[in-house]
């Protein structure tokens, strides 16, 4: 973007406490956690440790602000939504220090970081839009009854964020949230909080009262299993891996069955055709798994090629990722594509994975290493003659590895991307309309692509099939999960003439 502004390469850090009531406080124990720089492999300051007693404060807040005749539930819904909006406003006029925060604690090359955070921006002001579109029905009963319908705000709100796309999280989380009227206790993710308390400072500057939205930064073993076991939270939000939602769905339902949205894990198939354009379907698949360095849910890490175009595509995307490669450095360079992998847990467990399709036989066309050097940075990796029961092509890698498997008609090509526990994304890239649609009828997935993958915006619903997930968050889809119906029954006295 030519516009982009530079990077603040070293941005001020002047929010690292808990945020509750619209106020900035030590954690309850006083104990702080490192926030480590991914490209360097070095702490950039220590933060508050948000545990169970924090958790309790923030509950309570949101629930005090929560109550009938707060400031919060007697707000006029436009009010909430012009609130929301100039949220967003904020959000882009501080697009530069959020963007270096995160490149800063995550890795993410900056301009990437930039654009998300515009990106992040325009959902903020698309669900402002909803807060006073929200409304519920009159029912036909039969008989003498008058019968309609309260969408009401569920409560409060304990929403578990990822690293990876740290102000796209944020909002995805908060903008339906408040748009329905609910509160928010947040818990980012242990490795990038410094965002996520500046964006709760964002939220101070716009002027929602206190209570509404509270930010606590902690380790999920311990924040954030408290939130969701808490009796007075109402609905647990999260993003993140599949193990993880498992345990949140089994702890949502020990206290009181609390309305629970995971978005999971995926191993999301991409299936090339032999009439598909070749150089777009390679561009498309190769960023569609080695953007943000491999570190996303939807990521296009199957990519099964037709076998009379494979050698083709084999060796284009080889290409592209010795291209990343030369690419591959400093995330505040502008001229970064691929930046380091969040943390020296993902770092090893990446290389891990890339041993083992080594071991089962697969063929490192590219990359299969780690950089060297300081920071967690791994190259772009290809293989090839990937099977269907290597490792690499089961498990969730999480990295910048993508795998070329090879098929021969659509039928089997469908088949084998069904079977996978998972069913976030799919994608198509076909110039015959027959296979596109056949495809998408044919695949369990949340999202479908033709020709092109990951194409995402405010309006459109995201979310999964099977271990990928329950429910959906943007577009009007992701209100629902943020209100409760309530049926209104009224007996119509008849008088005798």
């Amino acid at each position: 973007m030519e516009d982009t502004p530079a990077p603040i390469r070293n941005p001020e850090i002047l929010y690292t406490k808990i945020f509750i009531n619209n106020e900035f406080v030590d954690s309850v124990s006083g104990r702080n956690f490192p926030t480590i720089n991914p490209a360097t492999g070095k702490s950039i300051c220590d933060v508050a440790e948000g545990d169970k007693e924090d958790i309790d404060k923030a509950v309570a807040a949101a629930k005090e602000a929560f109550k009938l005749g707060s400031p919060w539930r007697r707000m006029d819904a436009s009010q909430r939504g012009r609130l929301l909006y100039k949220l967003g406003e904020l959000f882009e006029r501080d697009a530069q220090m959020i963007a270096s925060l995160i490149t800063l604690e995550m890795g993410k090359p900056y301009l990437q970081a930039y654009e998300e955070t515009l990106w992040s921006a325009d959902i903020l002001r698309y669900y402002a839009g909803f807060a006073d579109k929200i409304g519920g029905k009159t029912i036909p009963m039969d008989g003498d009854y008058f019968c309609f319908t309260r969408h009401e705000p569920v409560g409060v709100c304990g929403q578990i964020i990822p690293w990876n796309y740290p102000p796209s999280m944020f909002v995805w989380k908060v903008g339906p949230a408040l748009a329905c009227g609910c509160t928010v206790v947040m818990k980012p993710a242990e490795q990038t909080p410094l965002s996520a308390l500046y964006m709760a400072v964002l939220c101070l500057e716009v002027g929602f009262p206190a209570g509404v939205i509270n930010v606590v930064p902690g380790y999920g073993p311990t924040a954030g299993a408290a939130l969701t076991v808490h009796p007075d939270v109402d609905k647990i939000a999260f993003t993140g891996s599949t193990e993880v939602g498992k345990l949140i769905l089994q702890a949502a339902g020990v206290t009181n069955i609390k309305r629970t949205s995971l978005e999971l894990g995926g191993k999301s198939p991409n299936v090339i055709m032999d009439d598909a354009d070749l150089d777009d379907a390679v561009t498309f698949a190769h960023n569609g798994v080695m953007d943000n360095a491999g570190q996303c849910c939807v990521a296009g890490s199957r990519t099964f090629v037709h076998e009379k175009i494979y050698d083709q595509f084999v060796a284009k995307s080889r290409e592209l990722a010795e291209k990343r490669q030369a690419a591959t450095g400093d995330p505040f360079d502008p001229k970064t594509l691929h930046g380091p992998q969040v943390d020296e847990e993902q770092y090893n467990k990446i290389l891990d994975l890339i041993e083992s399709g080594k071991k089962d036989g697969a063929n490192v066309e590219c990359g299969g290493a780690s950089v060297g050097g300081e920071g967690f940075f791994i190259k772009p990796t290809v293989f090839s003659g990937v099977k269907d029961h290597m490792r690499i092509a089961k498990e969730e890698i999480f990295g910048p590895v993508q795998q070329l498997f090879k098929f021969k008609t659509l039928d089997e090509a469908i088949e084998r991307a069904n079977a996978t526990e998972y069913g976030l994304g799919a994608a198509i890239f076909t110039n015959n309309i027959n296979n596109a649609m056949m495809f998408m009828q044919g695949v369990r997935a949340g999202s479908v692509w033709v020709n092109c993958y990951d194409v995402e915006s405010p309006q459109t619903p995201f979310g999964g099939f099977k271990m990928s997930g329950i429910g959906r968050e943007l577009g009007e889809q992701g209100l629902s999960h943020y209100q409760e119906v309530k049926t209104v029954t009224m007996r119509i006295p008849q008088k005798n003439s």
